[in-house]
């Protein structure tokens, strides 16, 4: 058993010992996680940019291929305010398989994670967990961004990075035997651009009072140095039409060149550059009375995503939404599902817009730009 600490109620009061004490259940150790996810030490994970969570699932399940079911469960899934994956395995000292099993379980969770995660599934997920809880999945989500990227750009964020293997996993126990702490260390150096980490969570009692203390483990001056790197820049034009030149054919290049000046003409227009260091975005909206509605993003793989969904929560409510998913299914002959609409993007290649399409689908979004204005100025008078 390990040590004490020591707390006083208030100055001047009487020291309180508080003796370190195994978690007597895995599953008390899982949901003290899902309910308090700073326990996970974000500040000592990043201590220039301290990472915060977002938690997706507890149980999460894993498949071992394409459209097929689950295999494993991770303990928890949680995203990053980068859209970086977090695997979490939470296993007590006492467990014998901490120092086995634990290692090729969670080889096994990111090695097909990475391949055959969809991100679909991971926001009906997140959902899921939401309506659990009984809270609202948008304004979630909404708390969590604080305004710094769209919705739609943060989970197109998680696909890219998903795609380059960009994930952090973190072994969780109250106490790391030396052997895994090693194998932390090892894997964390050698592998990029993932992480691998341990956080260690000790906890003290005295009576009914608790206390956790958090301690990360393998992050080697090596591996630190090596995977450090800043919030990437806002993309310009510029640069964002080379990466795009090289991704896509120029008659797709014109497209997206007529619609991001497109987006940039009329009043209330409010575009917006994505800083995403894998791939960049531009984000047309519209910004009425302190409100942002999302229109379109178009991103550098040469992808055109449409962002009208996301508005069902402003102005015009489902009843707008459904109505103008009606029509961009009939002008794309498309067939995106309501909850596609609203909670994912959907996404059509800018080839599609090439010929006339490109000048019906801005008539269409100016004729929606048209209709929430109106309804915003009839709020305010």
């Amino acid at each position: 058993m390990g040590g004490s600490i020591y707390y006083q109620s208030s100055e001047g009061s009487e020291l309180v010992e508080m003796t370190e004490e195994l978690f007597k259940k895995e599953d008390d150790f899982q949901e003290l996680l899902a309910n308090y996810d700073k326990l996970l030490a974000g500040e000592q994970i990043d201590p220039d940019r301290p990472r915060r969570w977002l938690f997706i699932a507890r149980e999460a399940g894993v498949p071992d291929q394409e459209d097929g079911g689950d295999r494993w469960s991770l303990d928890h899934l949680f995203l990053d305010q980068d859209a970086v994956p977090t695997l979490v395995e939470v296993k007590r000292s006492t467990d014998t398989r901490i120092r086995r099993e634990v290692v090729g379980q969670m080889l096994d969770y990111a090695a097909n994670a990475v391949v055959y995660w969809p991100v679909d599934e991971i926001i009906a997920r997140f959902e899921a967990t939401c309506l659990e809880e009984d809270k609202d999945p948008e304004d979630i989500l909404g708390d969590f961004l604080q305004g710094d990227v769209e919705p739609e750009d943060f989970w197109e964020q998680v696909r890219t990075n998903l795609k380059a293997g960009k994930v952090r996993m973190l072994f969780v126990a109250d106490k790391i035997p030396p052997e895994l702490r090693r194998i932390i260390e090892f894997m964390n150096e050698q592998m990029d651009p993932a992480e691998v980490l341990g956080v260690e969570i000790k906890q003290y009692a005295s009576g009914e009072q608790r206390a956790y203390v958090s301690r990360v483990v393998g992050q080697t001056a090596e591996a630190t140095s090596r995977k450090s790197s800043p919030r990437g820049e806002a993309w310009t034009e510029e640069r964002f039409l080379q990466e795009l030149r090289s991704e896509a054919k120029e008659e797709e290049v014109a497209v997206a060149i007529d619609l991001m000046r497109f987006a940039t003409e009329g009043p209330n227009k409010k575009p917006h550059w994505g800083t995403g260091k894998f791939k960049g975005t531009f984000s047309a909206g519209l910004s009425l009375s302190g409100t942002r509605f999302n229109l379109f993003t178009i991103d550098t793989l040469g992808h055109l995503s449409i962002g009208l969904g996301w508005n069902t929560n402003k102005p015009g409510g489902s009843e707008l939404s459904e109505r103008f998913r009606t029509l961009v299914n009939e002008l794309l002959s498309e067939d995106f599902p309501r909850n596609t609409w609203e909670t994912g993007w959907p996404r059509i290649s800018l080839g599609s817009l090439v010929s006339d399409h490109a000048e019906a689908f801005k008539k269409l979004i100016s004729q929606y730009a048209a209709e929430v204005t109106q309804l915003v100025e009839e709020e305010i008078e």
